[in-house]
């Protein structure tokens, strides 16, 4: 009896998913109860099981985006490197690996933020993070406060563009762009090692 009423009622990460789809498929207005439920065939009695109300649904998806995205990043960065360039690398694996950070997650999160004025803030406090895990990187590192802090600036400021502009490129040919983004940043061609270990490390992606 209670495995079937489980069943009727989904559970909350079923649909924290289904919301997730379809935010990113059509926008927040798009997340309803009786769509969700529509998608996932359970009655609409099983939302209230795990969410009191919509708004509460809502916030458990900027949970995610929070946790996942800035989270992952700041982590990335804060992860021991022997120099600027492997720091780098470390960072850019955000940016090919999914898993890491979800960038049409990020778009859709920055899309939702321009009807919602509380989100506008939070994304604004997310990335004075990222900037300031990206400039504490480049201070690690020996650069100056100033200059790591236009660097943190300028990193995350080309990622948000990339982002927000729907770039599309296949995997091989933002694999190979990589070494040269983190040239530029670092100010110093990455060593033959330290390449070989970051396109190891993506080969099977």
């Amino acid at each position: 009896m209670n495995a079937t009423a489980s069943r009727q009622r989904g559970s909350k990460e079923l649909w924290l998913d289904a919301a997730y789809e379809l935010l990113i498929a059509e926008g927040v207005d798009a997340v309803k109860i009786m769509p969700l439920a529509k998608v996932l065939n359970l009655s609409r009695t099983g939302f209230y099981w795990f969410f009191e109300d919509i708004a509460e649904l809502h916030g458990a998806m900027v949970l995610r985006w929070e946790s996942k995205n800035t989270g992952n990043l700041v982590q990335q960065c804060d992860l021991e490197a022997a120099n600027i360039c492997e720091a780098l690398f470390n960072l850019m694996d955000c940016w090919l690996d999914p898993t890491l950070f979800d960038a049409p997650l990020d778009l859709a999160i920055r899309n939702w933020a321009r009807v919602d004025e509380d989100l506008e803030q939070r994304i604004r406090e997310a990335d004075k993070q990222r900037i300031a895990a990206v400039t504490r990187m480049f201070e690690r590192h020996g650069f100056s406060y100033e200059q790591a802090e236009v660097l943190g600036l300028t990193v995350i400021y080309t990622q948000i563009g990339y982002i927000s502009m729907q770039v599309t490129e296949n995997a091989s040919q933002r694999l190979a762009r990589v070494q040269h983004y983190v040239e530029l940043f670092a100010s110093a061609p990455p060593s033959e090692k330290d390449v070989k270990v970051f396109l190891n490390r993506h080969a099977a992606n």
